[in-house]
């Protein structure tokens, strides 16, 4: 407990998922938590927070809008005065081969997924940059790294998440600014509610360990990127996939 002590984590995509995860753990370990989502769910879990006697605030927002993400940046800094830690987790899926894939779907995907996480950061950076300190933690995938059929904006997005990651942290690296990215496997997640029980089942099976993993195992893996024991790590993407990129 306390690893986070007094800590500003400002999490998008924290209504549901692993950014929910997210949030409720680094509330346990001491952060004032800034939740930013489309979705008014966020707020049951801001309530969830309070109720254990956290300190948490919801921001509507939409992180393919500039304007959104700044002010979500200036709320973070006006209800808790400064940011600590960014978890960009904020994201949609996609199941489309390429020759079906409309542009529209494309550039949605894109938008939210790669250009979302490019204008959190963006933004978050801008505060870090005065304290001389920071943690970021962008939710990437291991899709990003590896091939698999039909899932085309959604890889080409995650891949763009892990090199951003990289060349944000060695930009802002001497600015005491560290930026990682977490690299999950198939988690048990609404994002994976539209797949047949047979589609799961060949996913588990993708996974040396035989399962999928829960939000708060990638959670946990978050936990450590943000916090002073990986006070030497950055440009890292860490797996948390169950063995799956071993193989």
């Amino acid at each position: 407990m306390g690893r986070l002590s007094n800590r500003v984590a400002v999490i998008t995509g924290g209504g549901s998922g692993i950014g929910r995860a997210v949030a409720r753990l680094f509330s346990r370990e001491g952060a004032k938590i800034v939740i930013a989502d489309r979705s008014d769910q966020a707020v049951q879990v801001v309530d969830e927070i309070v109720g254990s006697g956290g300190q948490a605030v919801f921001v509507p927002c939409d992180v393919s809008r500039e304007k959104d993400v700044q002010r979500l940046m200036s709320e973070a800094v006006a209800a808790f005065d400064t940011i600590d830690i960014l978890i960009a987790s904020a994201g949609i899926d996609q199941i489309s081969p390429a020759h079906e894939t409309s542009l529209d779907d494309w550039q949605k995907l894109i938008d939210i997924n790669l250009t979302g996480v490019f204008l959190s950061n963006k933004y978050a950076i801008a505060h870090m940059l005065q304290q001389q300190n920071g943690a970021i933690v962008n939710i990437s995938s291991i899709l990003g790294q590896v091939g698999q059929p039909d899932i085309t904006a959604y890889a080409a997005a995650k891949g763009g998440v892990s090199n951003l990651t990289r060349s944000i942290a060695v930009t802002y690296a001497k600015q005491g600014i560290r930026v990682n990215a977490v690299c999950p496997g198939y988690i048990e997640t609404p994002l994976l509610k539209e797949l047949t029980d047979e589609m799961v089942q060949v996913r588990v099976n993708k996974h040396p360990m035989g399962r999928m993993g829960r939000p708060e195992e990638v959670a946990q893996a978050c936990l450590y990127l943000a916090s002073d024991e990986s006070s030497f790590v950055t440009g890292v993407n860490l797996f948390v996939d169950g063995g799956y990129t071993a193989q």
